[in-house]
């Protein structure tokens, strides 16, 4: 790996939280649990944080409002600013689809870094139709509707190699 332990141990001094975003499918849970390994700093995932209405509605292939959303938003901004107030340095894999969703995750921190995993749509549905998860390959469409591609993110395409992809992103974050 290009980084060593003690380059890596630097890094989340840089940094309050990296939000990895994304459509449903890109590899955020993947990218984020490796980048918070290498970093050895918490890792969020934040489908652990729906309500149990909103897990019901995408396994019946119901897109979620923004009224879903609001409040998944607030549990997980106030996770990311309990670990903030003890100095803790913290990945979230959140789809973060809009702007003002990232606005609100983002409001009273400092130093966070959105990571978005950007693929094209038949892509991401082909590996959405080979697992399991609460979000059906189907309702992609709605998420790729949603999406308001960030501006001020580091953008990695997710047709690279996981590894080349945290790469990467650590050494965006050590020339930060």
């Amino acid at each position: 790996m290009l980084f060593r332990s003690r380059t890596i141990s630097k890094l989340d001094k840089k940094f309050t939280a990296i939000i990895v975003m994304g459509v449903s499918g890109c590899g955020k849970s993947t990218f984020g649990r490796l980048l918070a390994d290498l970093l050895g700093c918490p890792f969020i995932e934040s489908d652990d944080y729906h309500s149990a209405d909103d897990i019901q509605k995408m396994a019946n292939g119901i897109p979620l409002t923004d009224e879903d959303r609001w409040p998944w938003l607030n549990r997980l901004h106030d996770l990311m600013v309990g670990f903030s107030t003890q100095g803790q340095p913290v990945v979230l894999a959140c789809s973060a689809l809009k702007q003002s969703y990232r606005n609100l995750l983002a409001q009273g921190l400092n130093n966070i870094l959105f990571v978005y995993l950007k693929g094209d749509y038949d892509l991401i549905f082909e590996r959405m139709s080979n697992r399991l998860h609460d979000m059906q390959a189907g309702m992609l469409r709605s998420q790729f509707d949603a999406l308001e591609e960030p501006l001020n993110a580091l953008v990695m395409e997710i047709n690279e190699p996981p590894m080349k992809i945290v790469e990467n992103i650590l050494h965006h974050l050590s020339t930060r």
